[in-house]
């Protein structure tokens, strides 16, 4: 006699991002970390890349019009919880998914992969400046230092800086900034910091300072440099978070919690640094 069905109906987010052939982070990553949170993940690939834990050889962005169309089968079959952008690649693909996302019901976390762990800048100014319409339409957007800098064109250098540029991305449309403290300083200590906009909104002014709300999380840094696929993990644990319907200042605050695990308990796979490892933050589910 064969055994009946017993089939789950968990939420359902979306990666739109890169793919890592190493595996350890792009949409690979995003996956792993949405699966640790009981979240079933779907999956738009922007670009292939030819990388593994030693380095990026090569990057090959897919035509805007084949990331359409797989933005457009996902959200014809699935009830999309939370999306989450990575690595664009192009001008023409930021632009693409920020109009595909302005027709979206959902909360969307923009990570803005525009820095290499090298420092360097990975986009080209056009990208870069395509990104202020994909801002307006973020509930949260998650820049390092680095790319923070980028976004406000100033420096990011201090937990003081990060606040600033926070409030500068939240007054530039963003409904909350989450610039995260890793580049930040070489201390024992990393300082993510959360700022969101206030209930009954404004303009924030022109200098960004406003009436918006800023929260400040410290944990012990972890002394490695395997820190390959930390943005996407986090920024996908964030949404999947988000997907299952938790409030967006505890869904940041249980994610960006669950990171040190994740970065103690990394893969030693490889020749390289190695990677976080998602499956290790605590979904709670």
């Amino acid at each position: 006699m064969a055994s009946a069905r017993d089939p789950v109906s968990p939420p359902v987010a979306l990666a739109i991002a890169g793919s890592d052939a190493g595996g350890g982070a792009g949409i690979q990553a995003d996956l792993k970390a949405m699966t640790a949170h009981g979240v079933f993940g779907t999956s738009v690939a922007t670009a292939t890349t030819a990388q593994n834990t030693r380095g990026v050889r090569d990057v090959h962005a897919v035509p805007p019009a084949h990331v359409a169309s797989q933005c457009d089968a996902v959200f014809d079959d699935f009830d999309v919880g939370a999306v989450k952008t990575g690595m664009l690649a192009t001008a023409e693909t930021v632009e693409t998914v920020t109009g595909l996302l302005a027709a979206v019901d959902a909360p969307v976390v923009v990570d803005p992969v525009m820095v290499a762990a090298s420092g360097d800048r990975l986009l080209s100014p056009e990208a870069e400046a395509a990104y202020d319409g994909l801002i307006e339409a973020a509930t949260l957007v998650t820049p390092n230092a680095d790319e923070a800098a980028v976004l406000v064109d100033g420096p990011v250098e201090t937990p003081a800086d990060a606040e600033r540029a926070g409030r500068e991305l939240v007054a530039a449309g963003a409904d909350a900034a989450l610039v995260k403290g890793g580049h930040i300083g070489d201390g024992e200590t990393v300082t993510d910091t959360l700022v969101v906009e206030s209930e009954g909104g404004g303009d924030g002014g022109s200098d960004g300072s406003g009436s918006a709300t800023a929260l400040r999380f410290e944990n012990p840094r972890v002394a490695t440099d395997a820190t390959h696929g930390s943005g996407c993990a986090l920024s996908s644990a964030i949404a999947a978070r988000l997907a299952r319907g938790e409030p967006l200042r505890e869904a940041v605050a249980a994610a960006v919690d669950g990171m040190g695990p994740a970065i103690r308990r990394g893969y030693d796979v490889g020749e390289g640094p190695g990677a976080v490892n998602p499956t290790a933050l605590d979904g709670g589910a």
